[in-house]
């Protein structure tokens, strides 16, 4: 089972999942899955179409912005897009480790006009440290 860490009231990260997991994360109030992995990442990975049929199976929407070499502006824009679609539901974003979605999470905050300390303070919490994208904080 894939742990599900909290970055804010309404964003959950997480490593590699796989379509089994996606029940459980509904329990946890995730109404829309973000996966920031390119497919044929790694061998054995899911790709994204199996992790969308289990996400609408378990009645979640799914977005695929793979996050393959950087954050760029584009990135950024649909991580903002996701965390606003979702409304009053949760967002599961994930990745191989959770790294990369806390990255994208945590500009996408910023450009918000989220205050970095909050940021840090949430991404260390979770096990993430935010010092690869001080640039653009």
């Amino acid at each position: 089972m894939t742990a599900f860490k909290p970055l804010d009231e309404k964003t959950l990260v997480a490593g590699q999942i796989h379509p089994e997991d996606l029940e459980e994360a509904r329990r946890h109030g995730v109404t829309m899955v973000v996966n920031n992995r390119p497919d044929g990442e790694d061998d054995g990975q899911p790709c994204s179409d199996d992790i969308e049929a289990a996400a609408k199976a378990a009645g979640l929407e799914y977005r695929h912005i793979p996050i393959a070499r950087g954050l760029g502006p584009t990135v950024i824009e649909q991580m903002r897009d996701a965390m606003v679609d979702v409304g009053d539901g949760k967002l599961l974003a994930y990745c191989r480790s959770g790294m990369r979605s806390t990255l994208a999470w945590a500009v996408a905050c910023r450009e918000n006009g989220v205050p970095r300390e909050k940021l840090d303070k949430a991404a260390e919490a979770a096990g993430y440290n935010l010092s690869a994208v001080d640039h653009l904080l």
